[in-house]
């Protein structure tokens, strides 16, 4: 119980492969999933992780056993998992993964319906509560396994977000950190008039070259010095799932993932007026300031995937973003998801359409963001209560969308939880960077004493 406690998160499951997470917790769960959403037929995919295989074997193994059928589409992307689950009117989904975590980790994202993800609010603690207790009895029926290719699909499916006839020949580095994107980006970029620079296009869950996780600077190396040397016009990089894609700038500058939500804004409300946007309370003011300036209705939200798809849908948001480079979609009122390829395309777009540097379209006069900077605190809401005690009387506006927001005329700042760990997160952006450097010292000040 114990690891099982551990595994379990707040969005998906995950944890070290064998010792953490193994084939009898993959078995246990495919069978409590089917149990739990009385599903008929669940789609199922992994990533290139060298433990995904045995985890699949033993997940599908639990899914047959209860009856279900299972449309096994192998190696993808988890956008690419989103977007079978929906095409193919799948009940459940369930993609084999770890995203961006390093290659002894393994996971499990569940999604039911449309790809509507399951979290601990909505299912993982009941299907948890079943894996625990490991009684579930053999269905009367053994399901069946069936093979399919949406690759193609999927490509022509991004694609779609775009206007291609308008991108223009453009140089552009890649590097799919011998991640998802090496079998996906190629597909999707497929008779676009780009010159394509690849770095670690092949799949190796080993991660031989460096982490997929571009939030890392020691992981961005590459892409930059790439950049540079080939003088491309940008650069592109996606975590180990790829369904987060992070910006570099032509000088090979990495492009902070709150400026790309405001671009990305800007350009869907072109195609679709007077939409409602959502980010996230990390963003840099600059981001509802550009929705509102290009007719769209800016919504605040907390942090969180899961939240997000579940508030689009509620409000029939037409996209979302977050700081964290995860940036969200809709089709048809019914179809909500991150995506990592879509934005590409709308950078490639937007650069060809603006005719500018991609540099000159991510500078903001007046908004110095701080980024996320982490502290590790043994008591979080006893430090957040003390944060609000002291800037109560002074400051324009105080809010609890996700932790504690502070606003003052020229300078701002959000204290949140860590949902895993006993961390608060910091955000904070200014009118200059010397404010922000000051306010930074000043809060941090308080959050570490």
């Amino acid at each position: 119980m114990a690891e099982i406690d551990k595994i379990f998160k707040a969005y998906d499951v995950r944890g070290i492969y064998p010792d953490e997470l193994d084939e009898a917790v993959a078995e246990k769960t495919g069978k409590a999933l089917v149990c739990f959403l009385n599903c008929k037929k669940v789609l199922v995919g992994r990533d290139m992780r060298p433990s995904g295989e045995k985890l699949f074997e033993a997940l599908v193994r639990g899914i047959t056993s209860q009856g279900a059928d299972v449309i096994d589409i192998g190696l993808c992307s988890t956008d690419m998992f989103y977007f079978g689950v929906w095409k193919e009117k799948a009940d459940a989904g369930v993609m084999i993964t770890a995203s961006h975590n390093p290659p002894e980790y393994n996971g499990l994202k569940i999604t039911k319906e449309n790809a509507g993800p399951i979290g601990e609010e909505t299912g993982l603690k009941e299907i948890k509560s079943l894996v625990a207790k490991g009684e579930l009895i053999a269905g009367e029926k053994q399901g069946k396994i069936e093979k399919k290719d949406v690759l193609k699909e999927f490509g022509k499916f991004c694609r779609g977000f775009v206007n291609v006839k308008k991108i223009k020949p453009l140089k552009v580095a890649m590097d799919a950190g011998n991640g998802m994107a090496s079998l996906v980006a190629p597909e999707v970029f497929k008779g676009l008039p780009i010159e394509q620079e690849r770095l670690f296009f092949e799949l190796d869950g080993t991660f031989p070259n460096h982490e997929a996780n571009p939030l890392k600077e020691e992981n961005r190396k590459d892409i930059e010095a790439k950049v540079k040397e080939i003088n491309a016009d940008l650069g592109i990089a996606w975590d180990g799932d790829a369904d987060r894609c992070f910006f570099f700038d032509e000088k090979g500058n990495f492009v902070p993932g709150d400026f790309v939500v405001a671009l990305l804004a800007k350009n869907t409300l072109k195609r679709n007026k007077g939409g409602k946007i959502i980010y996230d309370v990390r963003c840099s003011h600059f981001v509802p300031k550009t929705i509102e300036e290009a007719g769209g209705i800016p919504i605040i939200h907390r942090v969180g995937h899961a939240f997000i798809k579940k508030s689009m849908n509620d409000e029939k948001a037409v996209f979302g973003g977050e700081l964290s480079a995860h940036n969200y979609y809709a089709v048809n009122n019914e179809f909500f998801f991150d995506n990592g390829f879509i934005p590409a395309l709308q950078i490639l777009e937007i650069i060809s359409e603006e005719k500018k540097p991609f540099s000159e379209l991510v500078t903001a006069e007046g908004f110095h963001h701080s980024g996320e900077i982490n502290s590790e605190v043994a008591e979080k809401d006893a430090k957040i209560a003390e944060i609000e005690a002291k800037y109560k009387g002074s400051a324009k506006n105080i809010f609890h969308i996700d932790g504690i927001s502070v606003e003052f005329g020229d300078w701002w700042f959000n204290v949140r939880k860590s949902n895993t760990e006993p961390l608060l997160r910091l955000v904070l952006e200014a009118k200059s960077k010397e404010l922000m450097d000051e306010k930074v010292k000043e809060v941090l000040g308080l959050i570490r004493k």
